[in-house]
């Protein structure tokens, strides 16, 4: 069996060469279940990284039709495609073929996540969406409203019940995206920069999907603060017990730290306590 997609040189991914970038992307060919089980056979047992850079090629237009869809937002598709095409080589990377998913099914979600992570950093820059309910607004307002200019009151009522959200946040928002507004619907089938193409997404919302990240993020950094604030002693036993891939057991810290069992149960659980009340937020 072949296992070699041969690709056609890509050009550079920007502005300019871009029409090249992707009628390059689609002559690459598609690959079936069985070649694709096969690479990442090569992939996993061999390290072949010439398998691995098959299987991205192959998967690049669809990255590109994913990137497409987010445009709307006022950034170059170009950029958005090279951060899909980061997504991508991450999913690629951490694809597990022995559950019985194809590696679209399981990239796209990288892919998405990729790009609409890419679209809040870059908005965050003039703090457009920093709140929950402002990344709400901020992905779902577009595709809500038909025009961002002139929101009657009517409107601002109906999108703030439809997303929960107080109408003085639905004016806040309106009034910080104004500056990139854009007809509702596509001139054409070419069209893709209308919100009516690029904020119409399959089986996930960008919103939700960025909620989740920054969640982690957030959770993470809060878990590392509070891990500081404990003594030494108190973090290698967290450490060891709840943090390391072969848990200590409790006679073993009790014997290198030269103290009773019991002892090295308590300090773990005031240890505990300690980072649920620095980390746990109501």
């Amino acid at each position: 069996m072949e296992l070699t997609v041969r690709a056609p040189s890509l050009p550079a991914l920007a502005a300019d060469s871009l029409s090249q970038y992707v009628d390059a992307v689609y002559r690459i060919p598609k690959i079936d279940r069985d070649t694709e089980v096969a690479l990442f056979a090569r992939f996993h047992d061999d390290d072949d990284v010439d398998a691995a850079r098959t299987l991205v090629m192959a998967h690049l237009r669809y990255v590109v039709y994913e990137a497409k869809r987010f445009v709307g937002y006022g950034l170059p598709l170009e950029d958005l495609i090279q951060q899909g095409n980061i997504g991508l080589m991450h999913s690629v990377k951490r694809f597990e073929p022995h559950r019985g998913l194809r590696l679209l099914t399981f990239a796209v979600h990288w892919i998405r996540a990729e790009i609409t992570d890419f679209i809040l950093k870059n908005w965050r820059l003039v703090k457009v969406a920093t709140t929950k309910v402002q990344k709400k607004l901020f992905f779902n307002l577009r595709k809500m409203t038909s025009s961002l200019d002139q929101l009657s009151e009517q409107t601002i009522q109906d999108v703030a019940e439809e997303l929960q959200v107080p109408t003085t946040d639905v004016r806040e928002m309106a009034l910080r995206m104004r500056g990139m507004d854009a007809s509702f619907d596509a001139s054409s089938d070419e069209d893709f920069s209308a919100p009516e193409r690029s904020l119409v997404l399959e089986g996930a919302d960008p919103a939700e999907v960025v909620e989740t990240l920054d969640t982690q993020v957030h959770e993470s950094a809060r878990l590392e603060s509070a891990f500081a604030v404990l003594d030494a002693r108190s973090q290698e036993i967290i450490q060891r017990r709840w943090m390391s891939d072969t848990k200590a057991s409790l006679a073993e810290l009790a014997e290198d730290f030269g103290v009773s069992i019991e002892r090295v149960r308590q300090i773990e659980q005031a240890a505990l306590k300690k980072l649920r009340s620095l980390v746990v937020t109501d």
